[in-house]
Formats: structure tokens, sequence, C-alpha cells
């Protein structure tokens, strides 16, 4: 159902205009079938009664369109047919009584001061009535019934007080509703054309502006660069929308620029005096308090390489290139092979995408590196999935407390005591794989491996890349 309900704004707006309509035609067809059914009733009604009171001739039209009959008795105009007194029962076999007609018929003879001893209204078709039907086919001459005579007609049995004999007065009651049924669906047709034609025009002009800005938003989101905004158009309030988010986007790529101003000023005002530190640590004599030394400047080096690189992500430089994803997997599994690590690559399927081969090794070697911190192995597969490259790190580790993985994605953020500054990082080396993997698009999910039921066997570190 959702597949065929529009999604833009305009679509959603004529659809509930439309259907709006729809209801408002609908509610407006059912009060006037209703009327034009009252009027009917009332009509014939009062035509029977007349019949009743007077005992006149009355008109009745027979349309015969046998082709066999040449010129102008093809179509007969008008018959005279007298209203017939019987002593014989109005009602035949099978027919039903109608109470509401009777009721209406009652209150018009009451009017004209005839209370009847017995009143029967009921309808019948033309053809089952033997009366007209007698004297139509004798005056008629034909031979087979027309298409008048499977029309309905009312008949009403009146028996005043003293008299042993019905009046019975008859009253063709055509059914006129498909033509007016014709005319209100035109009428409808009409209708949606000049309203629900005008209001997409309008609608229109108001939606353009909104969906050139929501692609600006979005190129915007990926590139942070200010070229190519749109000019002001459309409605007043789509204008100010429009200019306001232009001045905004010229107050974010200024703290952008001024913010990677910061960022190099801080990389060289902290990184230059930490390499001479490093050079004068030489000089002390104890290897143990060297050592220490070196391993503190080196993790302070480490964790404001890692702060730059996150701040610097959301506005890389190098662009996107068309690189081998398994291949690129296949090496950064290589690096730490040939350093002895316990890593293991899985299956995996070959398949190009557009990427920033630097930075998704950076999230790549996060993830491996924390596998192998917390869990001793890392297994390292890549599959296809519903569109997307599913990269999956898998370790042997304690596993993230159910309540505790979301926290584990934010920055500065370390889990139990087990993961404490020893083991090192300073908690930034998921933060930045998710980071990295937002970059492309994609998505960076953590997950316990569970074993006999409930038991933490190890975590999965999962990241998907849309394809191209």
């Amino acid at each position: 159902m959702r597949r065929f309900f529009p999604r833009s704004l305009l679509g959603q707006m004529l659809l509930a205009v439309a259907l709006a309509l729809l209801v408002a035609q609908a509610l407006s067809a059912i009060l006037q079938f209703r009327a034009a059914e009252q009027r009917r009733e009332m009509y014939a009604a009062n035509q029977l009664a007349f019949q009743l009171i007077a005992d006149p001739r009355f008109d009745y039209r027979l349309r015969n369109d046998d082709s066999r009959i040449p010129g102008d008795d093809k179509r007969r105009r008008w018959q005279r047919l007298r209203v017939e007194r019987t002593s014989d029962y109005p009602l035949m076999d099978n027919e039903q009584r109608d109470a509401a007609g009777e009721e209406l018929l009652r209150r018009i003879l009451s009017e004209q001061g005839i209370e009847p001893a017995e009143l029967i209204v009921t309808r019948r078709r033309v053809a089952d009535d033997d009366y007209v039907m007698r004297i139509a086919q004798r005056r008629g001459n034909w031979t087979t019934a027309p298409e008048w005579t499977q029309d309905d007609m009312l008949v009403a049995g009146l028996r005043r007080v003293g008299e042993d004999e019905y009046t019975v007065a008859r009253f063709p009651y055509s059914d006129r509703g498909d033509s007016k049924l014709g005319s209100l669906v035109a009428q409808t047709l009409v209708l949606y054309i000049v309203l629900v034609g005008g209001l997409a025009l309008l609608l229109r002009r108001i939606t353009r502006p909104l969906a050139a800005l929501t692609t600006r938003v979005e190129t915007f989101a990926a590139t942070r660069a200010i070229d190519g905004q749109i000019e002001p158009s459309g409605p007043e309030d789509t204008r100010r929308l429009i200019a306001a988010h232009n001045a905004m986007e010229r107050r974010i790529a200024a703290l952008l620029d001024e913010k990677d101003v910061m960022l190099g000023a801080i990389g060289h005002d902290l990184k230059t005096p930490l390499a001479a530190l490093r050079v004068r640590i030489e000089s002390v004599e104890n290897d143990t308090e060297r050592e220490k030394m070196a391993a503190t400047i080196e993790d302070i080096t480490s964790s404001l390489d890692d702060i730059l690189s996150l701040a610097r992500v959301g506005r890389p430089s190098d662009p996107l290139e068309r690189t081998d994803l398994s291949a690129l997997l296949s090496s950064v599994v290589e690096e730490y092979e040939d350093m002895g690590s316990p890593v293991e690559l899985g299956a995996t399927r070959r398949m190009a995408m557009r990427l920033r081969a630097t930075w998704l090794r950076r999230a790549l070697r996060n993830l491996i590196s924390n596998a192998l911190r917390y869990g001793e192995t890392a297994r390292v597969s890549l599959q296809r999935e519903n569109g997307e490259a599913v990269i999956r790190i898998e370790d042997d580790g304690p596993g993230i407390p159910e309540g505790e993985i979301a926290a584990m994605m934010e920055p500065f953020s370390r889990g139990e005591a087990s993961r404490n500054r020893v083991t090192g990082g300073a908690g930034l080396g998921l933060t930045l794989a998710r980071a990295i993997a937002e970059q492309h698009g994609g998505s960076l999910t953590l997950r316990n491996r569970i074993a006999d039921g409930a038991q933490i066997v190890g975590l999965v570190a999962e990241l998907r890349l849309p394809l191209d």
C-alpha cells in the first residue's frame, strides 16, 4: 500500500484534496439521490391520488422500438388507459405491499377528505400486469413485447367505505438515476480538472523551490561547500527560508574553516613540543623511567592524531576513488599478519566501489586493533547483502554489556575496568570508525556473539557501505 502512496509534498497534498473532493461529491450524490427519490415518490403518489379521486384517463408512453414497424409508428407517443375498477384483489401472488407508499398516499387522500376502507400500493413490472398488457397489445399491434414492458410501475388499489370493488390506478415509475449519475460524474471530472489542476499549479510553485532547497541541503551535507547556493524563489515564506538557509550555510562554512585553522595550529603547537620532549628523554639514564616517559608521549601523540582525524573526517580533502574493497581489506589484514598478529581473513567477495581508501583503511585498523586488544584474535570477512558491502570483524573477547553498546560509540568512552587506559587508546577508535562509515553513507554497528542461549563469547563489529 505504501508503494502507491505519494512520497512528495505535492503528491500528498493533491491526494488529500482529491480524496476530500471525492468524499464531498459522494455525500452530495447521496443527498441528491435521496432528494430526487423523495420527489419522484411524492409526484407518483400525487398522480395516483388524482386518478383514484377523479377517475380520469391517464397517459402512458408506449416506446415501441421494433425496427419492423415503419415510419411514425416506430414510436407511438401516448396511449390512453382508463382507471380499472375490479372486484379482484389488486395484489398479485408473491408481491409485497409498499408500506411507505401506502402511508404517503393515505395522507394525500386524507387531505382530500377521503378515508379509505382499504388501500394497497405495490410495485409491479409492466409485463406482469395483464390489464395493461392486454390493452397496450391491442392498441400497439405488436407481436414482440417492446423494451418498455420491462420497466416498473406503481399500482394503487383503493376500496372506499361501503364499496365492494377496488379502484386500481397505475403510474409508470421509470428510473432515471443513470442519467443523474452521469451528470454527477461529469461534474466531478470538471471539478477535478479545475480545482485539482489549479491547485497543482499553485503547489508546484511552492514545492519546486523546496525540492531545490532539499537537493542543496543534501549537497552541502556531503561537500560542506557553499558553491552553488540557490536563489530565493517562490512565495515570500519560501524565499525567506532559502535566504536564511544560505546565510546559515555561509556561517557553517566559516566555522568549519576556522576549525581547520585552529586544528592545524593545535597540531603544530602540540606535536612540535612533544617531538622535542621525545628527544630530551633520551638523556634519562634510568631505562624504566625513560620507557615510561616515551610510552606516555606516544600515547599523547596517538590520542592527538585521533582527535585531529575525528575533527577533519567531516571535511575530507581527498576525493572519492573507485577501489576494489576486497583488495583493500586483504592489504590491511596482511599488515597485521606481517606483524605476527592473529588476524584471519575469511570469506570475501570481489566488489568495487567509490570510496576514500586512506580513511577507510584507518577505520579498518581501528576495528581490527580493538578486536585484537580485547579479544586477542580477529576474523575479518566481506559479503554483499541487500545492495550493501558488509565488513564483519569478530573477536573472542568478553563483549560489551547490552546497555553500554551505544555509549561505546561516543567519544572518549571506554567500557568496564578491563578496558582501561593501560590497554591503550583514548576511546576514540570506534567513534572515528563510525564517522568514517557515515562519511561514505554507511553505518557501523556492534553486537555481542551469543552462545548457549545467553553467554557472550565475543563481539561483532559490522561496517556497512552502500554499493554504487
